[in-house]
């Protein structure tokens, strides 16, 4: 955020009082609106994703709620105060390619009601639980918000996790009304853990067992309340930091807590369609499904968006390429890129091909958007376990269809290697780049430590790619059982010059 401010000469801070007369009126509107849904967590992306839909539901007449938002944890009291100061109104820019087109769309965001520091208002926020009208709780916490943290519990004191608040306001609730289970929430959260609504659960039953809270309570919680995994998948890039004057000047308004986001979103459920009647996210056109199971919504986004995404950062990087959207349309690896999605990649997917094809062209025009300025180097952290999970199952599907090694995944294992190989094999873990700078390898230590060993030995640079593609450590198996990989990948990383580089 560009930082905590209340005005500018000349040009008034977001809020009722500035804003044009459509979006004024949605304010209006929305201040009337019970408050439905409770948002733990106040940063970009639940900004950019979650309240945005519930706008679109409102605009529809179809949700007809507001939000109370708070902070997962106190370093968030400057963007709840900013919020505060806003009145909880904030502007959000959709941009980027859809349907092939590139489009920019301005809307405000009013869906937010009460804002509340549940550290200096542990008792606003505790009263939330008294609330008949609530009915949902939506949380992007970060992954470690979302882990027990053994924690006290005391009557009036606020709670620092995440989970540890959330069991402390569904026991309010339960007290409040009786154990009534038409009172039990639906609860989404929306960090990037598997099965994350089964381990909120579970961490809000071992909150209960630490502070001896009574058995009916317990099964409440599992009986009454709903914990659903789910799957959010949407790029929000937050604020535009070189862009904001230019647009400031346009509105008439200053708006410390506008952000952006891509077009493309898509929100997966596990739960019953019954509960469109709470959320009705389908009805009003958005990209949401409630499903049974996950795990093909899953697997399609790690092989086809993830795993692209690994295939060109490893071959870009050592053909120095620097950014995702530069990769696809580069004239000679664009094409081949292309040819590993559609060729080696979807094939390989045990889901229908129709929407695996849908779903991959959607994936390019994200890849393609202008407004997103997304760096191979950092996709290629990690890039050992990436490869591992991302495009090792498509290499080994494509052998089962065809028996053969495909080109261009063989062409991403072996640029793996190039770039692994490093450049000092006594100094610090980094390779060279073709254009001379240095790369620092970000990795398991113990990974890249077994990778300096074989380069140490180096007998010839066939010898040690062997060893490497060997190593059960990094890939869970040894690669080179499958015919014709290890000679293959070898070919690839001699071509144009030195084995060895």
């Amino acid at each position: 955020m560009a930082g905590q401010e209340t005005a500018r000469p000349g040009i008034p801070l977001i809020g009722p009082d500035a804003l044009p007369r459509e979006a004024r009126e949605s304010f209006e509107r929305d201040r009337e609106l019970p408050v439905k849904a409770l948002q733990i967590g106040e940063g970009n992306f639940l900004r950019g994703f979650a309240d945005w839909m519930l706008q679109a539901c409102n605009r529809q007449g179809l949700f007809n709620g507001a939000v109370a938002v708070t902070q997962p944890r106190p370093s968030g009291k400057p963007h709840m105060d900013q919020l505060k100061a806003q009145h909880g109104a904030y502007t959000l820019l959709v941009r980027g390619i859809r349907d092939g087109q590139r489009i920019e769309e301005q809307e405000t965001i009013t869906v937010l009601k009460k804002m509340i520091d549940p550290y200096e208002e542990w008792e606003t926020f505790m009263a939330l639980a008294d609330a008949p009208e609530l009915e949902i709780v939506i949380s992007n916490t970060t992954e470690a918000g979302l882990a027990y943290q053994p924690s006290e519990w005391q009557e009036g004191k606020p709670v620092l996790s995440y989970p540890g608040k959330l069991t402390a306001l569904l026991y309010r609730r339960f007290r409040t009304f009786g154990g009534d289970p038409a009172k039990g929430l639906v609860h989404l959260p929306c960090e990037l853990l598997d099965r994350n609504g089964e381990r909120l659960l579970e961490i809000v039953l071992k909150h209960a067992d630490d502070w001896g809270l009574p058995s009916a309570f317990k099964a409440w919680v599992k009986d009454a309340n709903a914990f659903l995994n789910t799957l959010v998948d949407r790029i929000v890039t937050g604020f535009p930091a070189d862009e904001a004057e230019g647009h400031f000047a346009r509105w008439g308004y200053w708006d410390p807590m506008l952000t952006t986001a891509e077009p493309y979103h898509f929100w997966a459920i596990q739960g019953s369609p019954e509960l469109e009647r709470k959320l009705p996210l389908a009805k009003a056109g958005l990209n949401v499904s409630w499903v049974d199971d996950l795990s093909p919504y899953q697997l399609r986004k790690v092989r086809i968006l993830n795993g692209t995404h690994t295939m060109m950062a490893t071959i870009g990087l050592v053909n120095g390429i620097r950014e995702v959207r530069e990769a696809l349309e580069h004239p000679l690896w664009g094409p081949k890129f292309m040819q590993g999605l559609f060729d080696e990649i979807v094939p390989g997917l045990p889901l229908d091909h129709a929407e695996l094809t849908a779903y991959a062209n959607a994936t390019l025009e994200r890849f393609r958007n202008p407004y997103i300025k997304h760096k191979l180097s950092d996709i290629a952290m990690n890039s050992l376990s990436k490869w591992k999970v991302r495009l090792l199952p498509s290499l080994k599907a494509h052998y089962e269809r065809t028996g053969n090694a495909p080109a261009v995944l063989s062409e991403s294992l072996a640029s793996l290697l190039r770039l692994y190989r490093p450049e000092d094999i006594s100094g610090p873990p980094q390779s060279r780049l073709p254009d001379g700078t240095l790369f620092a390898l970000r990795d398991d230590p113990a990974l890249l430590e077994s990778i300096r060993q074989a380069w140490m030995k180096a007998e010839s640079a066939e010898i040690t790619v062997k060893e490497i593609l060997s190593m059960d450590a990094i890939w869970g198996e040894d690669l080179t059982t499958y015919p014709g990989l290890a000679d293959e990948v070898i070919r690839r990383m001699t071509q144009g010059g030195e084995a060895t580089r």
